[in-house]
C-alpha cells in the first residue's frame, strides 16, 4: 500500500502548479485549484499535484487482478474514528482468464492520519524519523478464494455469527460464498508486511440465469433475502431463511442495472434499468401485483446505479446521461425528482449516501472523477465557482475508470474507491 508517498495522478484537492520563468526574476510557483471542465487545459511544463491539505487520511493499494466491484465488512469491532485505523473489505477480480478469479478477501491495516508539515527547527533525527515511518506504514493483509469467472458485483452481509457474500459472476450465475473463514484467518496476520494466503472454498448457493447482470443486494429489514437483476430484464428475489429459493417478481423493458432495498419498510425493492425507469416493488405481494410505482424517464437514458438513504424517505440515481437526481418517496409518483445535478461529464458508475449523515453522498464517472455531495448546502454567490454546483463539497482525481465507490459503515467518512488501475482509501477534511 502506498501512502504519504503519492504521484501526481492520485488525490484530490489536485492543484496546478504553474511555472513562470522570467528573464529578471527567479521561477516561482502559483497554485490554484484544478477542476475538470471547468478549469483551463494545462499548458507545457504544468502538472496536476496531490495536495495532502485536503485530506486527513489517504492510500492506495492494488490486487493482483483488477476488481470491478467490492464491498465493506461490517466487523467486530463497532464504530470507530481513533487512528491507526483498519478496515476490511471483499473484492471480486476480473482475471485474464475464468480459472484466475478470485474472491479476495482484504485487511486494510496500520491506516494513519496524513501529518501536517512541521516546522525545521522541529524536525527529529533521520533514525528517529525512519522509525517513525516504519511505525506508519500501511499493511495489507489478503485471504483469497479461487472463483471462475469474472466477478462483476459482490455484496457481503452478516447473517448470524457469520458472513457471506453474494456474487454476480459473468458466467451468469448468482452465488453465495461464505467467507467467516477467509476473515477470520485475515484478521489473524500479523506479518509487518503485505501478506496473502488461500482457503479453499465452495459457493453455498448458485443459480444460473440466461445473461449475466449487475444488479445485487441484500435487504436491511428481512435477514437472508437478497435481489439480483439482469440482462434478462428479471429481478429475483432469494429468501435464504427458508430453504433457498428464489422468486421472479417482473420482467421491465430493458436491462435491469441496480436493486436497492429500503432500509425501513420491509420488502420494499427499487430497480433502475436501461429503459430509463425507476420501479418500486413490494416483494411480498404477488409478481403479477408486485410493481407499485414506476418513474417513466427517470433520467434521459439508462438509468446505472441507484442508493437508498438509511436516515430519509430519499433515494439518489445516476445515469448515462452523466446526471445525478434525488428522490423523495413522498413525490417519486409524480415523477419529479427534488434535486439534480449535472456535473460530471460522462456516465455515472456508483452511488451511495453517508451512513452517518442524511444529506451527503458520493458519486463516481466514466470521466474518472470521484463526487462528494451535500444536498444541505444552499448556494452562496460569494463563494460561488462557475460550472460547479454549491453542492458539491469535494472532488476526488487520480484513478482510471472508476466503478464503484462505498463508505465504511462503521468508520464515519471513510471512503473506499476501486478502478482499473487499484483501490483508494481516504478521509477528507471536510467529513
Amino acid at each position: 500500500m502506498d501512502g504519504d508517498k503519492m504521484d501526481a495522478e492520485n488525490g484530490n484537492d489536485m492543484e496546478v502548479e504553474q511555472e513562470e520563468a522570467e528573464e529578471t526574476a527567479s521561477t516561482q510557483n502559483e497554485k490554484q485549484v484544478y477542476i475538470p471542465g471547468v478549469s483551463r487545459a494545462l499548458k507545457d511544463g504544468e502538472e496536476l499535484t496531490f495536495d495532502p491539505e485536503a485530506y486527513k487520511l489517504f492510500y492506495s493499494f492494488e490486487t493482483r487482478w483488477s476488481c470491478l466491484s467490492f464491498d465493506t465488512v461490517r466487523d467486530n469491532h463497532g464504530d470507530r474514528s481513533d487512528f491507526p485505523l483498519e478496515c476490511y473489505v471483499v473484492a471480486g477480480t476480473q482475471a485474464d482468464k475464468p480459472k484466475n478469479n478470485e474472491i479476495v478477501v482484504m485487511g486494510l491495516k496500520n491506516l494513519h492520519a496524513l501529518e501536517e508539515e512541521e516546522d525545521e527547527d522541529e524536525l527529529s533525527d533521520e533514525d528517529s524519523d525512519s522509525e517513525d515511518d516504519e511505525k506508519k506504514e500501511a499493511i495489507m493483509h489478503s485471504v483469497t478464494i479461487s472463483h471462475y469467472g469474472g466477478i462483476n458485483r459482490v455484496k457481503v452481509e452478516r447473517l448470524g455469527d457469520g458472513t457471506v457474500c453474494a456474487v454476480w459472476n459473468d458466467m451468469g450465475k448468482v452465488q453465495l460464498w461464505n467467507v467467516t473463514n477467509a476473515l477470520n484467518e485475515c484478521s489473524k496476520m500479523t506479518a509487518a508486511k503485505n501478506d496473502e494466503k488461500q482457503v479453499q472454498e465452495k459457493p453455498l448457493f448458485s443459480f444460473s440465469t440466461k445473461k449475466e447482470g449487475y444488479a445485487l443486494g441484500w435487504s436491511k429489514t428481512k435477514q437472508g433475502d437478497f435481489a439480483s437483476g439482469d440482462q434478462s430484464r428479471n429481478i429475483h428475489i432469494y429468501r435464504m431463511h427458508e430453504a433457498p429459493r428464489t422468486v421472479n417478481i417482473c420482467s421491465p423493458v430493458g436491462s435491469v442495472e441496480d436493486v436497492h432495498w429500503s432500509p425501513t419498510e420491509e420488502g420494499l425493492l427499487a430497480s433502475c434499468s436501461c429503459d430509463g425507469t425507476i420501479k418500486l416493488w413490494d416483494t411480498r405481494s404477488s409478481p403479477a401485483s408486485a410493481c407499485v410505482c414506476t418513474v417513466d424517464k427517470a433520467h434521459t437514458s439508462d438509468v446505472n446505479v441507484l442508493s437508498w438513504n438509511s436516515q430519509e424517505a430519499l433515494l439518489v440515481s445516476g445515469g448515462d446521461d452523466a446526471e445525478l437526481k434525488i428522490w423523495s418517496l413522498k413525490t417519486i409518483q409524480f415523477g419529479q425528482p427534488v434535486a439534480r445535478f449535472k456535473y460530471h461529464s460522462a456516465p455515472i458508475t456508483s452511488v451511495e449516501w453517508l451512513p452517518q449523515e442524511s444529506t451527503t453522498f458520493m458519486a463516481s464517472g466514466e470521466d474518472d472523477q470521484v463526487t462528494i455531495w451535500d444536498i444541505a448546502t444552499e448556494a452562496d454567490s460569494q463563494d460561488a465557482v462557475v460550472g460547479v454546483p454549491p453542492q458539491l463539497m469535494f472532488l476526488h482525481l487520480g484513478q482510471k475508470e472508476v466503478k464503484e465507490v462505498h463508505w465504511h459503515p462503521q468508520i464515519a467518512g471513510l471512503a473506499i474507491t476501486t478502478s482499473l488501475d487499484g483501490f483508494n482509501v481516504f478521509k477528507t477534511i471536510n467529513i
